[in-house]
């Protein structure tokens, strides 16, 4: 086994690092246990048995035009209207699978239309539909932020007020060879990535944003991946966090065959969601017939402290070698968290689910996203 080598920093790269939220002891660690074998595949995956969810663990949502219904949509408008409620669209990650592009500013329904926009068209109609303010927060990463913040700059924040948009950064770390010495790339430099939505609550925590929005009578985050087209801010869904009473709501999807992903298993002694890296082999998730679409309502004040998430690990191939990275994951939340599970539809124009992940995708999906946003 080849020695294990303390990176050699220049003083810029660790004052990048630094900006960020770099962590050197936590990845003196990293390095420590994959070097010696104990952070592997192996060991992510559960020592206990993960079971299928009791009947009534997983809510369905009411039936348009009935009294429940209409009471949840009541507590969801009116806590809009309220100012209550805040947006964290995730936008982080390494801006490599879109083309080599930042996903967030690829224009979807033409010229002005990104992914980033429409998030904001669907701010601006809830808020106009139930009369309120509503805080856009985007979590970018370090391979995001700056095409971001002049994506929004050009667009003149897209018609919000300044005061309405709040962008922060996830954490970073530094990629390992299998050996637990640093990945060093082509170029000579080390290869940087950001260590999974997890890093959503610690780093808006961080960020003082959390504490603003709470200080200002913020009561609710709702969550969503940037490339969801589906996860749309819904009176609805919020009413029912509230109704829950719960300081998490995850929306879940049917199921479908080839699905990778979590869903909700019966483990420890409580319902919460488990990813796939985290299975044991052998494991048929099949047990549950839906999944974790990443999309939440979070009770603000519930992340006003510190989580203990575990980070796993996981192999990528970068520059066509093998990598390691150590990632965290947003779901691991409900370990922590009072949890209200909700199943939510997956097609038509009502689907809460709509994932875009390739320039293929996008294609293929054009119709659809047409039909829920409209425009050309």
């Amino acid at each position: 086994m080849a020695k294990l080598k303390p990176p050699d920093l220049t003083p810029e790269q660790q004052e990048y690092l630094a900006r960020y939220g770099f962590d050197p002891e936590l990845f003196r660690a990293w390095q420590e246990g994959v070097h010696k074998g104990t952070l592997n595949r192996k060991n992510n995956a559960v020592t206990t048995p993960l079971l299928a969810p009791d009947p009534g663990s997983v809510h369905d949502l009411p039936r348009k035009n009935s009294k429940s219904h209409a009471t949840l949509v009541h507590l969801g408008t009116e806590a809009i209207r309220r100012g209550e409620l805040g947006m964290v669209v995730l936008n982080g990650g390494m801006a490599t699978r879109f083309g080599g592009v930042v996903k967030g500013v690829v224009d979807v329904l033409g010229p002005g239309r990104s992914f980033l926009a429409l998030n904001v068209e669907d701010l601006q109609h809830a808020a106009k539909e139930c009369g309120g303010r509503i805080q856009l927060f985007l979590m970018n990463s370090f391979a995001t932020d700056q095409a971001t913040r002049a994506h929004f700059a050009e667009h003149h924040d897209f018609g919000l007020p300044a005061d309405q948009v709040h962008m922060y950064t996830q954490f970073i770390s530094m990629r390992l060879e299998k050996d637990g010495n640093l990945f060093v790339g082509k170029d000579g430099q080390p290869s940087f990535y950001g260590p999974g939505h997890g890093d959503f609550a610690p780093a808006l925590r961080r960020s003082g944003l959390l504490q603003r929005f709470l200080d200002q009578g913020g009561k609710h985050l709702f969550v969503c991946n940037v490339d969801n087209l589906g996860a749309r801010i819904s009176p609805l869904l919020l009413g029912s966090h509230i109704h829950s009473g719960a300081e998490c709501t995850v929306e879940l999807a049917p199921k479908w065959p080839g699905d990778v992903g979590g869903s909700p298993y019966s483990f420890e002694g409580r319902v919460q969601l488990v990813e796939q890296v985290r299975y044991p082999e052998g494991f048929d998730p099949d047990i549950v017939d839906v999944f974790n679409t990443n999309t939440f309502h979070f009770s603000a004040a519930a992340l006003n402290r510190d989580f203990d998430l575990a980070y796993y690990y996981v192999e990528k191939k970068v520059e066509g070698r093998p990598a390691v990275q150590m990632e965290r994951l947003i779901g691991e939340m409900t370990r922590h968290l009072s949890t209200n599970f909700v199943k939510v539809k997956r097609t038509g124009v009502d689907t809460r689910f709509l994932p875009i992940k390739t320039p293929e995708d996008l294609s293929a999906a054009r119709a659809d996203i047409l039909a829920i946003y409209g425009g050309s």
